[in-house]
């Protein structure tokens, strides 16, 4: 998946009917809900972009933590709260893109019940083991699978979400069986993984590269289309034996559909800023994602795009909630 980098023209602040509210916005602090546990990628994406809002801003950006059912919680309280710009949600591929198909009622409808406002990065996972997993790189880790009687395990942010996909994908392509573990959010996988309780993840960059970078970790190979400088000699997935494989996720700011289109376009103009910025830039890649900004209808493109082809990955692995 290519990084966007379109900002669309038209947007300002002299739309008919919604001057005034643009241009005095934001008045009060804007709550941003992030609908996964603290320490993990949306968190640390929205906590970066909150803090660069307060600054460009003065008003202060409240980080909400409400996590549960892999991100649909913190996103319905979202989109139900009113649409005047002051409650924004980190929407990532998960909750906004996949658990439609994966759970009965989720509180929200992705392609209505959002105002999109802005791409903000994407990224691929990384596979990383405990170092106690005998296996160097992701072509041993799959002859291991399959040499083991007893089964290896994988942790997940939980059924249906990227990290599960992406193994269950895995497991499906390479015909190998590996037992899935659910946790509620990226950093809470990192903790057991660390403690040996899990073998495997597929897991957000951002939260485990400090890991394998101080050898707590071992890293076997990136889901995406191509390595990452982030760790020198890492190959793909694909190229070590599952050809074909790959797997983006991607974050992005949304609020509760109705929003006034000149405050949108106002979030908008501002977060494309930010993310345009040299110190956003070097703080994001050590974390191994990708700034990508675009306008509020490429977003609610993507989206369109991403629910579809989850709706049917979710059908071929044959992901049932636990």
């Amino acid at each position: 998946m290519k990084q966007l980098a379109l900002i669309v023209s038209g947007f300002c602040l002299t739309i008919p009917g919604g001057v005034g509210t643009a241009q005095n916005y934001p008045v009060k602090p804007i709550r941003i809900v992030v609908p996964f546990p603290p320490g993990g990628t949306s968190d640390i994406i929205g906590r970066t972009l909150g803090q660069k809002l307060t600054e460009a801003w003065g008003q202060q950006s409240i980080i909400d933590n409400r996590s549960g059912v892999a991100g649909s919680i913190g996103v319905a309280n979202a989109v139900k709260s009113p649409p005047d710009g002051y409650t924004l949600v980190v929407g990532n591929v998960g909750p906004v893109a996949i658990n439609h198909s994966i759970y009965r009622n989720v509180g929200y409808d992705p392609l209505r019940d959002f105002t999109t406002v802005t791409l903000t990065v994407t990224a691929p996972q990384i596979v990383v083991v405990h170092p106690s997993v005998p296996a160097r790189n992701f072509k041993e880790f799959t002859a291991l699978v399959k040499s083991r009687k007893d089964k290896l395990n994988f942790g997940s942010s939980g059924p249906g979400s990227i990290s599960h996909l992406a193994a269950e994908t895995y497991k499906l392509v390479a015909k190998v069986d590996l037992v899935h573990i659910p946790y509620k959010g990226s950093a809470l996988i990192t903790n057991d993984l660390i403690a040996g309780h899990v073998d495997v993840c597929f897991s957000d960059m951002a939260v485990v590269l400090p890991h394998v970078k101080a050898g707590r970790l071992r890293a076997l190979a990136v889901t995406g289309p191509k390595p990452t400088p982030l760790v020198p000699g890492l190959g793909t997935v694909a190229e070590q034996g599952v050809p074909g494989f790959e797997m983006t996720s991607w974050w992005g700011i949304l609020g509760p559909a109705g929003m006034s289109q000149p405050i949108v376009a106002r979030l908008n103009s501002e977060l494309s800023r930010i993310l345009q910025t040299q110190d956003i830039r070097e703080r994001f890649a050590i974390l191994g994602v990708d700034p990508a900004w675009s306008s509020p209808a490429e977003f609610s493109a993507l989206i369109k795009t991403e629910v579809e082809k989850y709706a049917r990955l979710v059908k071929q692995v044959g992901v049932k909630v636990e």
